[in-house]
């Protein structure tokens, strides 16, 4: 037979494009259209319902970037479409990007009921099926004129309503009654299905040449003149080859309808809202034609937003759950980013999750869903465990510049040696749409394919909502078992992980550490203030835990404020979201975060202010919320700086403290002034740098070479402007070596400071370097005016240190990296994330670097001198124009510290202190409500427990990485004590010594004790 495959393709591509896919639907007739353009923000359809509206044509402008218009859609179905499928098809102005991505919209009834979103790929209203004929079609659509923000990351205005221009960017096109021609459509989706399965075949399959003339007899069937008369014929033809059955070896594919609703992101969060509403609403319409639907969907949050906003759709998920069609899914408040919340964060993003889905749906969810957040700390696998999860799935791995994961069904074993049975979908997606070439790549690219069978293909059109679609549903139908593809099977995600593990749970490979994604580092830094209102947030959320604890103990008339902290910490924990706190959003976004932010710690401020004061009556005082006791200098309120000893998660009376004697002192020799107090002694040069740090206690040197050495530059990545620090933007630097002043500003006894300024471009730099009295640490406390375009400012230590790795803090322990680059992998970790500290270290000795805001770090091995050391590099601010122009513009205040001679637990203290400020008020000097006797246990978080019961819920943690054997005290009586799971269900009575709870804790082990109060 002659080779005919090109001809036959090009003939069937033409015939589907001009002739087959056109007539669909066959008749139309336009609606009526009145429009009613609303002022401002959105508005609830109440409001909408009482508008005035004014007549409206098709192809005319309307709605400027982030407006939204409201149209009537009047008509009839005509009476000779009796017996026909009959829908409204809207096109308010579609462009050719994707759902989510442009104008969108909720269509209601009369009665302002919500039916169902409308997006690019999904544009029909059903009306009638079969009509009657006369029906009254009588519509609300509620249009968003969203704009495409992202251009190939050209630089826009459009990413904030306060910039974005006023003018029209959407032209209305269409809104009428069609006929849907079901033969039609299905002929449609027969071809298309079996066209792209052809297309991933090899040309020698006979399966491919099966299929190919079967389409060749199709198209000889069709008459494209009469494609509906012909339809049925044409089909006819396609039966053979459809109901050929999958091998018994196919690989088996567990599909799970999903919409990615980014949270904010291109749009801010007011949008989400209505995306999940759109989104929603088709799902549950979508549902009721196709039963078999199982639709899995996470994030607590956009569903609290769905039924406080659109509860006539809450009540169809609370059905479509009942139903078993709705798959809550993912166990967290939102898709976090998954390296920069803190521990406690992270833990309440799983608690506040699994409880909204516990309380609300009556779901126990068993998996964390994270498909798209960037790189996942080693922390997870304890914190699912502890939550009653029993697996992980993301999918982001595969965007690994550099090296392929080598599983996609392992064990993923955390710092503390627990395993959570983990699951990446080969499919590289998790907006599947069913496409031939998506199904084959799963199964070609199914890395353990011979000892599993199975993977995971979550479909829907997603990043910006939309969700699975009919033609989806009518696709996987057909690809149930299809003879060539992958077989495939609608289920709930629990029934994939369920059967996987059953399957390939005791011989699956096991990944230790870090799920390290190579690629989007930057987003360890952008967005600067982001990650400080973050940080803050995190730390006064603890703090005013504690204390308004201890007053409800202390108190029995407090009321602790169990609302406002709740709210408090969603809204902390929505901000954790993998687009907004890694700083990859809109203006918009990132403005309003940096507003609440600023909300969020004064009211926390004021909460723990009323909860000191609820304390009882006492002086002037100094309250220390970490859980190490610390001796440090104050200001004893009168402006006098004193030194004061402060025992760990208690209180100490100002009265009787009195000024150090000679405890810090500084003298110039020459451009130098050095700085010193018993403990170290700070050279700074007439550049401002730091000439040498010396370790008096170790008598040694730590400094290879200068120090606190400001390092510019250029940053131009390939790509995806906010996320990526590419590599190649080493290759150039400028070091900021000119001081416009270096002056002593601090000269003891209490404390030492020099304050240096450095003007470059049009931005400046304001550091204070300073050394109080009885101090390890070198603070260095930074105020920027950021004017740069496309830079990114580090921070270099070169220490005289031989380390082989560092140790990174994370939540609840820490990692340790290569400082070398032997492997792909070591190289790929050239930007690392860290939380409060960093620290190198050689036999005997070490040095830590502490932060109160930023998370981007580098360290490498540096040669100075002839001898080999250690550079770790803060990584301060970045300046990239997309998605928001003007990124880090403006003023910023930070403090980073250098920590000489420090150990793991001088490291996390000095961390801990640095990121909880001593907090001076009138108070009572009191005991700790909580102690514990080993250093190495750190605790977490103190507060009453989530039942409201009274029980005070303490969790603490194995912070140095060995084993720890610990007693914890209280200052109250305690009538029961347990040790309970992450959402604080009791496993076991504690075990009780005399002097308190003992407990036998292993590496990094996170223990949650429940302590009832006599």
């Amino acid at each position: 037979m002659h080779d005919d495959r090109l001809l036959v393709e090009g003939r069937l591509e033409r015939a589907l494009r001009q002739f087959i896919r056109p007539a669909q639907y066959p008749r139309r007739v336009p609606l009526a259209l009145s429009a009613w353009h609303a002022p401002g923000e959105p508005v609830p359809v109440s409001a909408a319902l009482e508008a005035s509206y004014e007549p409206f044509e098709t192809g005319s402008e309307w709605g400027s970037p982030w407006s939204t218009s409201w149209f009537r859609l009047q008509g009839q179905v005509p009476r000779e479409w009796r017996g026909r499928r009959v829908e409204v098809v809207i096109d308010p102005g579609f462009t050719e990007e994707g759902p989510g991505f442009q104008a969108e919209g909720l269509v209601y009834d009369a009665a302002g009921v919500p039916l169902k979103g409308v997006h690019p790929r999904n544009r029909h209203i059903p009306v009638a099926s079969p009509a009657r004929g006369g029906e009254p079609v009588h519509l609300l659509l509620e249009a968003a004129a969203n704009p495409t923000v992202l251009h190939d990351f050209v630089p826009t205005p459009l990413g904030d309503v306060l910039t974005a221009s006023t003018s029209p960017i959407y032209r209305f096109a269409s809104a009428d009654l069609a006929v849907l021609d079901e033969d039609v459509w299905q002929l449609t989706l027969d071809i298309e299905v079996l066209s792209e399965l052809m297309g991933e075949l090899e040309a020698d399959r006979p399966r491919r040449h099966e299929i190919l003339r079967a389409l060749e007899d199709m198209l000889d069937a069709l008459d494209l003149h009469d494609v509906p008369g012909t339809a049925a014929a044409g089909r006819a033809a396609l039966a053979g080859v459809l109901a050929r059955p999958a091998h018994a070896s196919a690989h088996r594919v567990s599909a799970a309808g999903h919409a990615h609703i980014d949270s904010a992101w291109l749009w801010p969060l007011r949008e989400t809202v209505r995306k999940a509403s759109r989104t929603f609403a088709n799902v549950t319409a979508l549902a009721e034609e196709y039963p078999e639907l199982v639709f899995a969907c996470s994030q607590a949050q956009q569903y609290a937003w769905v039924k406080e906003h659109q509860p006539h759709i809450w009540e169809r998920i609370k059905e479509a759950v009942a139903d078993g069609t709705w798959a809550p899914v993912g166990s967290m408040w939102v898709e976090s980013d998954a390296n920069m919340p803190g521990g406690e964060a992270l833990a309440r993003q799983i608690t506040h999750g699994r409880r909204f889905f516990r309380e609300e749906l009556g779901v126990e969810t068993e998996e964390i869903w994270l498909p798209d957040s960037f790189g996942y700390t080693a922390a997870f696998p304890q914190l699912a465990k502890l939550a009653g999860v029993r697996w992980f799935l993301t999918q982001k791995l595969s965007w690994n510049q550099s090296n392929r994961m080598p599983h996609h069904t392992f064990w993923w074993e955390g710092i503390d040696g627990t395993r959570v049975f983990t699951h990446f979908p080969p499919v590289d997606t998790y907006n599947s749409q069913f496409h031939g070439a998506e199904l084959a790549h799963a199964e070609r690219n199914f890395a353990d394919k011979g000892r599993a069978t199975r993977s995971l293909v979550p479909f829907g059109w997603g990043d910006g909502g939309g969700g699975p679609t009919r033609e989806m549903m009518e696709r996987a139908r057909r690809l149930r078992s299809l003879e060539g593809s992958p077989r495939v099977e609608i289920e709930k995600p629990s029934a994939f992980f369920a059967a996987a593990e059953e399957e390939y749970g005791a011989g699956a490979p096991v990944w230790s550490g870090e799920l390290y994604l190579e690629l989007h580092r930057a987003t360890y830094t952008t967005q600067a203030a982001t990650k400080r209102g973050n940080r803050r947030s995190e730390h006064a959320l603890c703090e005013a835990e504690l204390w308004c604890t201890a007053a409800a103990v202390r108190d029995p008339a407090y009321v602790y404020p169990y609302d406002a902290l709740d709210r408090l910490w969603k809204t902390v924990l929505l901000h954790q979201f993998h687009d907004i706190l890694p700083g990859s959003s809109i203006a918009w976004v990132h403005r309003e975060a940096r507003e609440t932010y600023g909300r969020v710690l004064a009211e926390l401020d004021a909460i723990t202010a009323s909860a000191v004061r609820a304390l009882g009556a006492g002086g002037p005082a100094v309250l220390n919320a970490s859980p190490y006791a610390r001796s440090e200098v104050v200001d004893g309120g009168d402006g006098t700086l004193v030194r004061v000893d402060v025992p760990a998660l208690g209180t100490r009376s100002l009265d009787g403290v009195v000024a150090p004697g000679p405890g810090a002192a500084a003298h110039t020799t020459g451009d130098t002034i050095v700085l010193t107090n018993e403990r170290l002694s700070v050279t700074v040069d007439a550049a401002g740098l730091l000439t040498s740090v010396r370790d008096l206690t170790a008598d040694r040197e730590v400094l290879a070479a200068p120090g606190n050495l400001l390092q510019l530059h250029p940053d131009h990545p390939t790509r995806y402007d906010a996320w990526d620090l590419d590599r190649h933007y080493r290759r150039r630097h400028t070091d900021l070596t000119d001081a416009d002043s270096v002056e002593l500003v601090e000269d003891g006894p209490s404390r030492v400071a020099v304050r240096v300024v450095r003007a470059f471009g049009e931005s400046r730099i304001t550091q204070v370097i300073r050394l109080a009295a009885g101090s390890r640490r070198v603070d260095i406390v930074t105020d920027v005016d950021w004017r740069e375009s496309e830079k990114v400012l580090k921070a270099a230590f070169p220490l005289d240190v031989h380390a082989e790795r560092s140790a990174a803090e994370i939540q609840f322990g820490h990692v340790h990296r290569p400082t070398h680059a032997n492997t792909g992998w070591d190289a790929a970790r050239y930007e690392i994330c860290a939380h409060r500290w960093l620290r190198v270290a050689e036999e005997g000795y070490g040095v830590a670097l502490l932060n109160d805001s930023t998370y981007g770090h580098d360290v490498t091995r540096t040669e100075h001198g002839g001898v080999l050391g250690t550079t770790v590099r803060l990584t301060l601010l970045r300046a990239p124009h997309s998605p928001d122009p003007e990124t880090d513009q403006g003023a910023h205040r930070f403090t980073y510290a250098l920590l000489p001679g420090a150990a793991t637990g001088d490291a996390v203290a000095e961390g801990l202190a640095l990121n909880l400020p001593l907090r001076v008020a009138d108070a009572p000097a009191l005991a700790p409500l909580v102690s514990v006797d080993d250093p190495a246990v750190t605790v977490e978080s103190v507060k009453l427990a989530d039942d409201r019961s009274g029980d005070v819920v303490v969790r603490l943690y194995e912070s140095r990485g060995g084993r720890a054997a610990a007693t914890l005290g209280t200052s109250f009586p305690v009538a029961r004590a347990d040790v309970t799971d992450l959402m604080e269900r009791p496993l076991r009575e504690a075990d009780a010594g005399e002097a308190g709870l003992t407990l036998a804790l292993r590496p990094f082990q996170i223990v949650t004790l429940r302590l009832r109060p006599a």
